[in-house]
């Protein structure tokens, strides 16, 4: 049975060419780069090319580019340097959409005296810029909004959200492990103070990540220890990965038409089959204004952990939601502040492509998926008009 894997928002397929770029790194080359040898020396001259080549994919300047070990800690990394660089404020504003890895460190700091504001969402997961506005205060130490969802592929109006909060002299922070390589992104043009991504996400190795820090931003260590990074993040450099970040990066560059054409095309033509063949099914989000390789699409009356069984016996990888909420019986936190009734909420999937993906596999998809929820309904002790009583939608209220 092969595989037919999308699940790319999880993680990505490590491109030969990446993984090619990286083995010498874990075979002749394992010098450590900050000793004063020779052999050492020339393996900390391809962590400047590293350093260079994801400056380039998103439009910054190499020496505000630090290497760090994923976007979770990208993300950490840029709000514990806000806070600590303004011990004065208070105060900060982010989504009830992020990404755990940014809304779990929001409410751990809740209970250490912080206050957060937590914008909401439509029913297409798009943000209100008034809310925006109006929640921002003299205390606020940062604005933290994900660059586009992961669970719905919703791209954020980051150039105005910038343009409102640089407006007010706040720190603004975005969440872009899911945008990076899939849409152009370009800091020289977008004043966000701290952009985060993630290796993974783009076809590098899992462990690996960047933080883009802008020139003139006060910054504050999250971690300490020796000199690595010009003292920004402490810890002997993870060359191997960090090499494959950089070639990673490039390619994304180089293939960002494709997945503008090609792997959104399949993503269209995925979506339309599942909607034609299935009925109560719906895409969750705005279908305008997203990510061209993720569809999140709905099945009234079935559980998606179900579906998610069924299709991997047919070798269809897909996910419910986010990997790192993977797990939980609840409907996703991203759906219920769009306010996805119920019935649809619990039979969620989450489809994303990549340029590795093919014809092939869509059509497997699109011959195997609609027997399955057929299958799933005629079991399933809910039909229409028997929705449970006093259920309420799934909102987070």
């Amino acid at each position: 049975m092969r595989t037919v894997y999308l699940d790319n928002n999880a993680t990505t397929q490590v491109d030969p060419e990446v993984l090619e770029a990286m083995m010498p790194f874990l075979t002749d080359l394992y010098g450590n780069p900050s000793s004063m040898h020779r052999f050492g020396g020339q393996v900390g001259r391809h962590i400047v090319q590293a350093r260079e080549q994801v400056a380039a994919a998103i439009g910054a300047q190499p020496e505000e580019i630090l290497f760090t070990a994923c976007g979770t800690e990208s993300d950490n990394t840029a709000i514990w340097s806000a806070l600590h660089s303004q011990k004065e404020k208070k105060h900060i504003i982010t989504t009830r959409v992020e990404h755990p890895g940014v809304l779990n460190l929001v409410q751990h700091l809740e209970k250490r005296g912080y206050e957060a504001t937590y914008l909401g969402v439509d029913a297409k997961g798009r943000l209100d810029l008034d809310e925006l506005r109006e929640a921002i205060r003299k205390d606020t130490a940062l604005v933290s909004v994900m660059y586009a969802n992961n669970e719905t592929g919703v791209l954020f109006p980051m150039e105005e959200i910038a343009r409102i909060v640089k407006e007010r002299g706040v720190q603004l922070h975005t969440d872009a492990v899911q945008a990076v390589g899939k849409v152009p992104v370009n800091v020289a043009e977008l004043p966000v103070d701290f952009l985060a991504l993630s290796g993974h996400k783009l076809h590098a190795p899992k462990g690996v990540g960047a933080l883009y820090v802008r020139k003139g931003t006060p910054f504050r260590p999250f971690l300490r220890g020796g000199h690595q990074e010009r003292g920004r993040r402490a810890g002997t450099e993870n060359t191997a990965s960090i090499v494959a970040l950089g070639k990673a990066c490039e390619l994304a560059a180089m293939n960002m038409a494709e997945e503008r054409t090609r792997v959104k095309a399949l993503r269209d033509r995925l979506e339309a089959g599942l909607l034609a063949a299935i009925p109560d099914s719906m895409v969750n989000g705005d279908t305008e204004n997203r990510l061209p390789n993720t569809t999140s699409v709905a099945f009234k009356y079935v559980e998606g952990e179900a579906i998610l069984l069924l299709m991997d016996g047919h070798g269809i990888c897909a996910s419910s939601g986010s990997a790192c909420t993977s797990g939980s019986l609840e409907p996703s936190h991203v759906l219920r502040a769009m306010g996805v009734p119920f019935t649809y909420a619990h039979g969620s999937i989450r489809f994303s492509l990549s340029r590795f993906n093919t014809d092939e596999d869509v059509a497997l998809v699109l011959r195997e998926l609609p027997p399955i929820i057929k299958r799933l309904r005629d079991m399933s002790p809910f039909r229409e008009g028997q929705e449970p009583k006093g259920e309420k939608p799934a909102c987070g209220c």
